[in-house]
């Protein structure tokens, strides 16, 4: 067994190789490529430049062309000026060393950038992982053992109805149902921590002892230019030290929280994150909810009819023993399968998910580049979720011999 994981993990190399092979030729041939994009973004930025100058940038002709010069830098930057397996070999050594290049949208290292949004990913799906196995286990071991019965067919209904519903719409419902759209407000519209006063704010959004803008009167909005600038005065509020706060009407004053997440105890802030990762939890969790329901319900009652579940009965044995010391360790076999797959999801996120409730997570990074096309953050996330994918998979493996140990890998 020790031998053919080992061939394993040597065999993730070649895999890998071929992964990241695959992804870097798309990148190369596809139409809009790095380099177009970077023509596309300096020439929108000379433009501007050369508008707000009265004049055209040194690079760009007057047909608004980009110069050989600054069309060789940009090949020599995005390795394009090498034949193709040279710059590759090139890419995949920087990649094993960690340096995955730098973000076109976010003027950042993109190792960065993925060790920043990764943590918040990991947390919504663990989360979401250890309830959807500690919900779904019982729930489909109960649903085999009361097989026909009322409870099994209510429960199916529930289940189908589920399936039938992606998370991500999910999201969008309870959102528009929970979050301040036209019935209740009792959840956060997104995020990961509440943003209670941000003193630094240009426009005194969310300050403590505010008053809206709008109460204010137009003469005294005019005589102060941040106050001009503010767009949406229902829910711009200025702080009690602004000059213009004395004209605000008592009545109009209210009462806004004080300080910031950060300042808030250690039960406070977990209470926060929890109000915060509530929905996206649940829709987490409804995403695979009824599948591994139904798997576990179908294989444990496949292994109830099994001769050696009959003899363990003949034996008088009690059906709570026959069921959790020997049918349900065999079941759990099919859930130990899609594993490797489960993990890579749970770590990498749910980029639609993280869109629906504004989560800066790995998932939403994701989403985010390949609507931009910034190529350096696609390729450097998909480099991540490929390895994750195949650890996964050894993962797997491994619950196979700690679930059944006669399973004997060659």
């Amino acid at each position: 067994m020790y031998s053919y994981f080992i061939r394993r993990f040597l065999l993730m190399i070649p895999t890998f190789i071929g992964i990241t092979f695959l992804c870097f030729t798309v990148t190369r041939f596809v139409p809009g490529g790095p380099v177009e994009q970077a023509i596309l973004r300096y020439q929108q930025a000379m433009s501007q430049s050369g508008e707000a100058g009265g004049g055209t940038a040194s690079s760009m002709d007057t047909q608004g062309q980009i110069s050989e010069e600054m069309m060789t830098r940009l090949k020599e930057i995005y390795g394009f000026d090498k034949p193709f397996y040279h710059a590759y070999a090139i890419w995949l050594w920087r990649v094993l060393h960690l340096d995955l290049g730098r973000s076109d949208t976010y003027s950042r290292p993109v190792w960065d950038l993925i060790v920043e949004k990764f943590p918040i990913s990991i947390i919504f799906g663990l989360t979401g992982f250890l309830l959807s196995y500690s919900i779904c286990i019982p729930l489909g071991v109960w649903k085999a053992v009361k097989h026909g019965s009322g409870f099994d067919t209510g429960s199916s209904i529930f289940v189908f109805i589920a399936y039938s519903i992606p998370g991500w719409t999910a999201g969008v419902l309870l959102l528009m149902l929970l979050g301040g759209g036209s019935f209740l407000n009792i959840v956060p519209l997104g995020g990961v921590e509440s943003t209670l006063i941000t003193p630094d704010s240009k426009l005194y959004s969310y300050i403590q002892d505010g008053g809206k803008v709008s109460d204010l009167p137009a003469a005294e909005i005019a005589k102060h230019e941040d106050l001009k600038d503010i767009k949406d005065t229902e829910k711009s509020f200025i702080n009690s030290e602004h000059p213009a706060f004395k004209a605000l009407p008592k009545d109009k004053v209210i009462k806004l929280p004080q300080g910031k997440h950060s300042d808030l105890t250690g039960f406070g802030r977990f209470l926060d994150v929890g109000w915060h990762m509530l929905l996206p939890v649940f829709c987490y969790v409804l995403g695979s909810f009824a599948s591994m329901t139904v798997l576990m319900k179908n294989s444990l009652m496949e292994n109830l009819g099994q001769d050696y579940v009959r003899t363990a009965f003949a034996k008088g044995l009690s059906e709570k023993t026959v069921i959790f010391k020997h049918a349900l360790r065999n079941s759990l076999i099919p859930l130990a399968t899609g594993l490797g797959h489960m993990f890579s999801l749970i770590l990498a996120g749910s980029y639609l998910i993280e869109k629906v409730f504004n989560i800066n997570g790995f998932g939403l990074l994701g989403y985010e580049s390949l609507i931009a096309r910034d190529y350096p953050v696609t390729l450097g996330i998909l480099v991540i979720a490929s390895m994750l994918k195949l650890i996964g998979n050894i993962i797997s493996d491994l619950l196979y011999c700690i679930i059944d140990p006669r399973i004997r890998f060659s």
